[in-house]
């Protein structure tokens, strides 16, 4: 039987969203849900039909044309002309995995019972997401405030029968698919076109992708530092407690500690050494890779609070009889954090490069990049200058976005967050990072086999194995592009 997640007001982690998309959840409504949005959208029908008041979105237009009353028969075509008209993405699509997090991040926080929709929108949601219905959706568009609104009216074209979606593998018309699964498009009510477009979703679905790839990066990065440590015959003095008690940031601490205890039992780290100390790319990785724990943590935190965060507008209040217009969609939180993710992310990938130079630089009992008769074979040579290139390309995308902004919508919208700017860069360099972790790894296990017959840890050498099960050690040259897709493969736990 499929796992079940209830939709409910409790909060919902980084680990729990993991944990549904890893393992394919369906998701219900609690009934507490479903209580919240009858009564949310129940106190908004009889205050439409009580009072004369104007709110945005609601009776008026939209952005600049916040002024402008609508009729109350033309609501239901006011809606829908916000998603047709909002639905000017461009770029690349969205990745699959992507899509599938914001129609769950949308779809909890609509069940937190402020947004007014009608409890049919919120099951078409869920729908949507438990018979993988996945909407096409574009990554440019979003300026980050106002909500993602470009992305989000593509994420919401498919509910009223427009737009593309992925089904089964194949990407096909909305509607066709719509028939396939007994599904009639949506008439929008009031409100509800604008609690859909208005939301941080898009974002913030990219930065818990993100989340979730550096969690891993991190991990393997300290796995991949161990393993270069003993190739390059590094002392393990710098990873010692007694340093890191007279600094003690958390992320360091941590570093450190879990690296020796991948290098623990290692007779390639109890040999002796004659430097007297050892270049920064080894003796900081404590240093430089605890502080991009710290940053991932702030980061998390960050995310946590938007996933459970109310962010369409304007925002209703039954309890307190209050209708509000206020800035929750606009991204500068996430914007801030995803560029400090970045940068913390694009250093662990510059010293994971640092220490590919030096394993093939020919020193401490190496050949030259790491090949037998050099000069007739290059061995790993290039391998470097891919890293290199990559690692230069994150420096560029590492440029703020959250220090940007452009006017729009004839000047409602002053300050913008470029909030989705800054996901979009992130999500790039953390896919970079993986490369060149993966590239390191490759090398540092080329850069073992030299050591032989020394060993290191037992856990380091139970990783060598399952990697060359997948990458046979290398006695002469080859292409190199496909080990580092194959190593790349390893470090996601998967095979090519």
């Amino acid at each position: 039987m499929d796992e079940i997640h209830l939709i409910t007001r409790r909060t919902l982690t980084l680990e729990e969203v993991n944990q549904i998309i890893s393992k394919k959840k369906k998701l219900r409504l609690s009934p507490l849900s479903k209580r919240l949005i009858l009564d949310c959208r129940k106190y908004l029908n009889e205050k439409m039909e009580i009072t004369q008041n104007l709110y945005y979105g609601i009776n008026t237009g939209f952005g600049a044309l916040c002024n402008v009353r609508i009729s109350e028969k033309e609501i239901q075509n006011l809606q829908e002309n916000l998603v047709l008209s909002h639905a000017a993405g461009t770029g690349e699509e969205v990745p699959k995995e992507v899509v599938k997090l914001m129609l769950l991040l949308k779809i909890h926080a609509l069940a937190l019972g402020h947004s007014g929709i009608t409890f049919t929108l919120e099951e078409r949601l869920i729908d949507f997401f438990n018979k993988d219905i996945t909407p096409v959706v574009f990554q440019q568009g979003s300026l980050g405030a106002s909500g993602d609104l470009a992305p989000l009216a593509h994420l919401s074209l498919p509910l009223i029968g427009k737009g593309e979606v992925f089904f089964h593998g194949k990407r096909q018309k909305a509607t066709t698919v719509l028939k396939k699964n007994n599904l009639k498009p949506i008439r929008l009510q009031a409100k509800e076109g604008l609690a859909l477009l208005n939301g941080t979703q898009f974002m913030t679905a990219y930065g818990v992708w993100c989340l979730i790839i550096s969690s891993r990066l991190i991990s393997w990065g300290e796995k991949t530092a161990a393993l270069s440590i003993d190739a390059f015959n590094v002392k393990t003095d710098s990873l010692l407690p007694y340093t890191h008690r007279v600094h003690p940031h958390t992320g360091q601490i941590t570093t450190a500690k879990n690296i020796l205890n991948f290098l623990k039992g290692s007779k390639i780290s109890k040999t002796g050494k004659t430097q007297v100390q050892d270049p920064y790319s080894f003796r900081c990785i404590p240093q430089v890779h605890g502080a991009t724990r710290d940053t991932f943590d702030f980061t998390k935190k960050v995310v946590e609070t938007e996933i459970n965060s109310v962010t369409d507008n304007p925002i209703l209040f039954p309890e307190e009889d209050l209708i509000l217009s206020g800035g929750n969609f606009h991204g500068q939180p996430l914007a801030l954090a995803f560029d400090y993710l970045a940068i913390a992310m694009a250093e662990l990938g510059s010293i994971s490069e640092r220490r590919i130079y030096l394993l093939l630089s020919g020193q401490r009992g190496l050949p030259p990049f790491l090949t037998k008769e050099a000069g007739l074979n290059s061995g790993l040579m290039i391998a470097q200058y891919t890293a290199a290139s990559i690692v230069s390309q994150n420096k560029q995308l590492c440029t703020p976005a959250s220090v940007d902004s452009i006017t729009s919508s004839n000047g409602q919208e002053d300050h913008v967050s470029m909030g989705a700017n800054a996901a979009t860069k992130l999500w790039k360099v953390v896919n970079n990072v993986e490369t060149i972790l993966a590239i390191e790894f490759l090398c540092a296990a080329q850069a073992i086999e030299f050591r032989r017959p020394l060993k290191t840890s037992v856990f380091l050498e139970e990783e060598i194995k399952k990697f060359r099960e997948i990458i046979p050690i290398r006695n002469h040259d080859r292409e190199i592009y496909p080990d580092i897709e194959k190593s790349r493969k390893f470090l996601e736990g998967t095979t090519v």
